[in-house]
């Protein structure tokens, strides 16, 4: 009696090849994340009357992120410096992938022109910079905002009365106690809406106080002594501030790399402070894969974890732009 005919092991390797077609074609719930190599800032930007760098130049560094296939999903990711992450530790509640990442390019178009202005005004060039209300970076999943106001959305004013900054928020919170109905007017694209709330508490004792669950951050309304074009075009996020604002000033004729090439990571905001970013351990081998001679990533936990993975890539911990301009010319003139 034959156990193994020819029909049968053609059906079981069919279906073997169906197995293994799954495990590398179909996505899992889980995100991973991988490096990319660091990309030459000069050809995304461009500056009336400037020019790119001859020698050396800015890099910027992004994380390819996208949904695990099954087999990468079981063993670990299979690539060098790939991490896997659940869908709640990438998307906001309440955010799916395609809104996700339309919030980032936001973020991304919002980073480039504080990096312009940023820039310019280190170049001694007049940049006017306003507050025109206070930006939603996030909404906290279960408090009174959740549902009603978006990430993205500008708040121009509370219980009718105008806004402009972030303190003007706190004033108008602060005279309301928990369990109060507020009222945010919002701008959301190209229209605005009243948006009421019954507020909770957070705190203990005096230092108790009413909230909706709202992260926010200043909204800006910029204008630049001259035109400056940043086109990175599909890439995401805030974290290529750092890198967009040294090429400015490269394409203004300042010789901020001397020749290096380096690559550089961090958000910008609009003082010239650099905040932390995620997916460093991605970037700094992205970074090391373009074999740049320097790595500017944000001074604390990013640079300690950029270290883990430099492979003898030199890291500058920087906390403001002005540092950073200070650090690279402390590097010896290459060439």
């Amino acid at each position: 009696m034959k156990i193994f005919t020819p029909v049968r092991l053609i059906v079981a390797g069919l279906a073997l090849f169906a197995i293994v077609l799954a495990l590398v074609v179909f996505p899992s719930s889980d995100y991973i994340f991988l490096p990319d190599r660091a990309h030459p800032v000069a050809p995304l930007v461009t500056v009336k009357g400037g020019k790119d760098p001859t020698q050396g130049g800015v890099y910027f560094v992004d994380v390819v992120v996208r949904k695990a296939t099954l087999l990468e999903r079981l063993f670990g990711g299979l690539h060098e410096g790939a991490d896997l992450y659940p869908p709640q530790a990438v998307d906001p509640p309440g955010v799916d992938e395609r809104q996700r990442h339309a919030l980032d390019l936001q973020d991304m178009r919002r980073s480039q022109q504080i990096a312009a202005a940023v820039a310019l005004r280190a170049a001694g060039k007049k940049v006017v910079l306003r507050d025109i209300g206070a930006r939603i970076a996030f909404v906290q999943q279960g408090l009174p905002a959740f549902g009603k106001l978006e990430p993205g959305d500008v708040v121009v004013a509370i219980d009718g009365r105008p806004l402009h900054t972030l303190q003007d928020v706190f004033k108008r919170m602060s005279a309301h106690r928990v369990g109060d109905v507020v009222a945010f007017t919002v701008r959301r694209g190209s229209g605005t809406k009243i948006v009421k709330m019954k507020t909770v508490g957070v705190g203990t004792g005096a230092a108790r106080r009413p909230v909706v669950g709202v992260s926010l951050e200043p909204a800006l309304d910029i204008h630049l002594p001259f035109p400056v074009r940043i086109d990175a075009g599909n890439v995401g996020g805030p974290s290529a501030g750092v890198a967009f604002a040294l090429e400015v000033m490269e394409e203004l004729g300042q010789d901020v790399v001397h020749g290096h090439k380096v690559a550089a990571t961090g958000e910008i905001n609009p003082d010239g402070t650099i905040g932390p970013i995620g997916g460093i351990k991605q970037k700094t081998i992205g970074a090391r894969q373009a074999h740049v001679d320097a790595f500017l990533v944000p001074a604390g936990e990013n640079a300690r974890e950029a270290r883990k993975h430099a492979a003898g890539l030199r890291i500058i911990p920087v906390k403001t732009f002005p540092q950073a301009l200070r650090a690279l010319a402390t590097l010896p003139q290459s060439g």
